[in-house]
């Protein structure tokens, strides 16, 4: 009896098993077939080649950042990456063109810290900048380099501002475009210094950085890459960095705000974006490709010797990025006394 007892239990116990795993099947077959999706649907891209606009023009940082991005995705993915600049109102024309292309990562954005601080002073767009492109990955950051024309009788800030205060309003400073990097920083800079100076807006970076080279405007404060040109061929005076504390990137240059300034800091970020409306995944999968470019040895000397470090952020560290700097932005705009247009 005792061994027909046992017997029972045990076909009871294994027609339980059996069940079981026939309830399991579905969910382990789901699960097998979903990551077989992503890995397809990672496979499938990208399909073509794709498109990197840039909203200014050639010669600029970010004109050299992305195209080096570019490059080197178009090596992964083993596909062409052709760059398109698309000039006008401080990079706001090119992202009017960007955000009405298909949202699936074969057009992407190469931005700088230049677009938040625009977008902060713009009275009226045709988009919402802050929704309307999205962060894929963050290339590098880096404080901009004060550039004086070496007509100017100045070695140090300081002496600098000695200058400027004996003649209110009579030395220019250039800017890529009202709104600008280069405009915030200019204009902050004269208001921690308790100066005035004159606003001269070029189109784009590039005939800003002519115009001092050459004399037409005595002040520019850009990035090293926009600048190194004119810096190696000997035509510009570099009085220190915009970073709050010296940088290790300019060790033998000053901090501003050590130097005059109190207080004074503006530092610059470069970005790939894509138009609003890109699946989390495929977001992912370009912030990874790039992230993995960033970390290359290659990579690191490269922006360093422009003047920049790299700067890999993840999808969640992205995200309400562009939110928190037109609103960081807005705020300066204020001390800054720069109105909106």
């Amino acid at each position: 009896m005792k061994a027909e007892m046992r017997a029972r239990t045990r076909q009871y116990t294994l027609a339980i098993i059996s069940a079981h795993r026939v309830l399991l099947l579905p969910s382990a077959f789901c699960l097998l077939t979903l990551g077989a999706a992503q890995q397809a649907q990672a496979q499938a891209f990208p399909s073509k080649n794709l498109q990197m606009i840039v909203p200014y023009a050639a010669g600029g940082s970010i004109d050299l950042f992305s195209r080096v991005i570019a490059q080197r995705l178009g090596q992964e993915w083993g596909r062409t990456i052709v760059v398109d600049n698309r000039v006008g109102a401080s990079g706001m024309i090119g992202t009017e063109i960007f955000i009405k292309l298909e949202p699936d990562g074969h057009a992407l954005l190469g931005h700088t810290s230049s677009y938040p601080a625009t977008a902060s002073v713009r009275a009226k767009l045709p988009f919402d900048p802050a929704r309307a492109i999205v962060p894929v990955a963050m290339i590098a950051k880096a404080p901009m380099l004060f550039a004086i024309h070496p007509s100017v009788p100045a070695k140090s800030v300081k002496e600098l501002i000695a200058v400027a205060k004996k003649t209110p309003g009579g030395l220019n400073y250039g800017s890529s475009g009202a709104g600008g990097n280069n405009h915030f920083s200019g204009a902050l800079f004269a208001s921690a210094a308790g100066i005035k100076m004159t606003h001269i807006p070029y189109k784009s970076i590039a005939p800003a950085v002519t115009a001092i080279a050459s004399g037409e405007i005595e002040i520019l404060i850009a990035s090293a890459a926009a600048l190194s040109p004119q810096m190696k061929a000997g035509r510009l005076r570099i009085l220190g960095v915009t970073s709050l504390e010296p940088s290790p990137l300019f060790p033998d240059l000053p901090a501003i705000a050590k130097s005059g300034a109190p207080g004074y800091s503006y530092e610059l970020w470069w970005g790939v974006f894509a138009p609003a409306g890109i699946t989390a995944d495929r977001l992912a999968f370009i912030n990874a490709a790039i992230n993995k470019i960033l970390a290359s040895g290659e990579m690191k000397k490269f922006l360093a010797a422009e003047g920049a470090e790299p700067w890999p952020l993840n999808p969640k560290q992205l995200d309400g990025l562009l939110v928190r700097e037109i609103e960081r932005y807005r705020k300066a705009a204020k001390i800054a006394g720069i109105e909106p247009q």
